[in-house]
């Protein structure tokens, strides 16, 4: 077995790299919806939900570039173009989204689907014994959990 420069299997370091290009190409994805539910919100939620939106967009930057240099990490090179992006994510592209529920949704959706991706990273990593990877999807799930939730809550019709 070749190790690579930080001492992790080289073939399942890129394996992982591969795997969390597709995670990056959906928050790709994800970013952009979010900033785009930011500008175009309307209504009597417009407020409270420019900001949510506005936070989460912040919170969303960060994690792409920890996901990228994460890759580099690993020893590979991270997706940087919008057709890369557009080839790999599974994400639902939001396009001229401005009703409250409908964005709202569609950032419930976005998550459901990344969660997907790094509970299958998660699952790789830990063989790899990638620690580093292993840690950053916890922290990622932990979070994005919290936040379905939330999301749902606010969905929901109160009786």
């Amino acid at each position: 077995m070749k190790l690579n420069s930080i001492g992790l299997d080289a073939e399942k370091a890129k394996v992982l790299a591969s795997d969390l290009n597709q995670l990056l190409a959906n928050f790709q994805v994800y970013y952009q919806n979010l900033r785009g539910i930011h500008w175009n919100i309307k209504g009597k939620a417009f407020f409270d939900l420019h900001t949510k939106f506005e936070e989460l967009y912040t919170d969303t930057n960060i994690k792409v570039d920890e996901i990228a240099e994460r890759i580099l990490t690993l020893g590979e090179t991270p997706l940087h173009t919008f057709s890369d992006y557009n080839q790999n994510a599974q994400v639902p592209v939001g396009k001229n989204v401005s009703q409250d529920e409908k964005a709202v949704k569609l950032i419930v959706d976005s998550l459901t689907e990344l969660l997907k991706i790094e509970r299958q990273i998660l699952d790789k990593s830990a063989e790899a014994n990638d620690e580093g990877t292993n840690s950053m999807m916890g922290d990622f799930i932990s979070e994005q959990e919290k936040t379905v939730w939330m999301m749902n809550a606010w969905l929901s019709e109160t009786v």
